[in-house]
């Protein structure tokens, strides 16, 4: 009977797998061959497309801007949604529509986001109007450096609500009579917090962390539509570069460059796991 159920489950998952199979792992193997040949005549020149992708200035400053996008994000995202839903966790009353109020932007869709963020940000727009008003100079925001930051407030403005989610259903789970028991003994709130809230939503930030780092991928829709292919230095981004390389149908350099990308992620998913595990 425990090996029909096992075979029980495996059927379950079989459609999925299948389909995990055809259209991405068996794609990727394909992506995996081609970044070790010539684009035309197909022929193995072995690492020569990688040492072309890292002699390539634009990829070292796309990869350089995303990992400063994600090293300034992740952290500054998981510490503002756990604060901010460990304040909401006690709001009883107002909880539920400052809940609603941080998952709004999740429903806005890009293209309302990116008007939003020209109306704004534009040489000729509300913020500067603002600026004139109170006679400070004019800022062409997103052909500055300045654009880093507005692309990093674009993140954590869209995301930050589900992270708040995420957050409020670890804490859901910590029962109730381990603050009390703990309050009993003379603990105070820092204490109760350092002591049994963070220790009991380790399980949470893990998820938290490979999720938000997954979703860090996602903000090139807004500073595409913003700034076209190629934007100030400061957020030209890898999904910039690859969008270029395949308008220029380098498919090569995109092979390359893809495979060094998923093996920087996987090894950044599985020393997270590691760090976990340890934990």
């Amino acid at each position: 009977m425990r090996g029909r159920k096992q075979w029980e489950g495996f059927f379950f998952i079989l459609p999925s797998l299948t389909g995990v199979l055809v259209f991405i792992f068996l794609p990727f193997l394909d992506v995996v061959r081609r970044s070790f040949t010539e684009v035309v005549s197909g022929k193995f020149v072995g690492l020569k497309n990688f040492e072309t992708i890292f002699a390539n200035s634009a990829f070292l400053q796309a990869s350089f801007n995303t990992i400063r996008f994600t090293a300034v994000c992740i952290p500054l995202l998981v510490f503002l949604s756990l604060g901010t839903a460990v304040l909401l966790q006690g709001k009883k009353r107002t909880g539920s529509f400052l809940k609603s109020m941080f998952l709004m932007p999740m429903a806005i869709p890009v293209a309302s986001v990116v008007l939003l963020w020209k109306l704004l940000f534009h040489p000729k727009g509300f913020l500067n109007g603002f600026l004139s008003m109170v006679g400070l100079a004019a800022v062409d925001w997103m052909n500055s450096e300045y654009a880093f930051g507005v692309l990093v407030f674009s993140y954590i403005w869209k995301n930050l609500g589900y992270d708040i989610i995420l957050w409020l259903a670890g804490l859901a789970a910590i029962s109730p009579d381990i603050y009390e028991a703990a309050r009993v003994d003379g603990a105070g709130e820092w204490r109760c917090f350092f002591s049994i809230t963070l220790p009991n939503l380790l399980p949470s930030l893990y998820t938290i962390a490979v999720l938000s780092f997954l979703n860090s991928f996602k903000v090139f829709r807004e500073a595409y539509l913003v700034a076209g292919d190629y934007p100030h230095s400061s957020i030209y981004m890898m999904q910039h570069l690859f969008n270029n390389w395949f308008r220029e149908l380098s498919v090569d350099k995109m092979a390359a460059g893809a495979v060094v990308n998923a093996g920087v992620i996987l090894i950044l998913v599985l020393l997270l796991q590691r760090a976990w595990e340890k934990v």
